[in-house]
């Protein structure tokens, strides 16, 4: 089914692929819909966040569907806190992140506060957290129905030590729509924070490129989408930028 998108600052990337820029941290999600399922490409902020763009996705969807995957595409609060909203979903992410929301929930919630979640929302979503189901080491293909394919992509580290991307493959109408998490951002330099694997960062953009080729729309985690021009001049920045090649 084609999604009749813009409404609730939903954009439609194609009939079938759209994204939603959230408020405070610009924050992108995404929707991907096949004929029997739908993907939901990272969760936002907050349990809160999450309950209005899974509601969001039933309006999109209407009767009788609703959002069946979620892609967890690198461990931040900003991608990821909402996550416990969706429950019954079947969840991914990268190897790595059931580590971090085990051993590390605990700096995930600090850096939430510190970035201005409030303190209640921020350990209420916390605590409900859980690890992924399906974690992708390599490459994961989902059938969404009706022939629609979605690839999942264990691209990392670089942003984080865990980074995935979302890949939905070109149409004869539209081009392939990479969701690259925040590998890539628009709106801003890329953050690296104590997280961040710099040496390894260019390599994964060098994989995103490769995956997604020259004519394909690349969607950042912040900001608006760009082209493979822009990722591979923020590739080369980056490099520059870490003393890598």
């Amino acid at each position: 089914m084609d999604v009749a998108w813009g409404s609730r600052g939903w954009e439609g990337l194609s009939p079938r692929v759209g994204r939603r820029r959230l408020p405070v941290w610009d924050c992108t999600v995404g929707l991907v819909v096949g004929e029997g399922a739908a993907l939901m490409v990272d969760a936002g902020s907050s349990l809160r966040q999450g309950a209005e763009l899974r509601q969001e996705a039933q309006a999109l969807l209407g009767p009788g569907r609703r959002v069946t995957h979620l892609a967890l595409t690198h461990p931040h609060f900003d991608h990821v806190l909402g996550a416990a909203a969706f429950a019954g979903v079947e969840v991914y992410g990268p190897v790595g992140i059931d580590w971090v929301f085990a051993a590390g929930r605990k700096d995930l919630l600090a850096d939430a506060v510190r970035h201005g979640l409030d303190p209640a929302d921020a350990a209420e979503a916390a605590e409900l957290l859980v690890a992924p189901r399906h974690r992708v080491s390599g490459e994961w293909t989902l059938d969404l129905g009706g022939g629609h394919q979605v690839l999942l992509a264990n691209v990392g580290p670089g942003h984080t030590g865990h980074d995935m991307a979302v890949l939905v493959p070109a149409t004869a109408t539209t081009p392939e729509i990479v969701f690259c998490g925040d590998l890539v951002e628009e709106s801003g330099e890329p953050q690296a924070g104590p997280d961040a694997v710099p040496s390894r960062w260019p390599s994964a953009l060098d994989r995103l490129l490769s995956l997604g080729g020259e004519d394909a729309v690349y969607v950042p985690g912040h900001g608006a989408a760009v082209n493979a021009a822009f990722v591979r001049a923020q590739r080369d920045q980056l490099a520059a930028r870490f003393g890598v090649s």
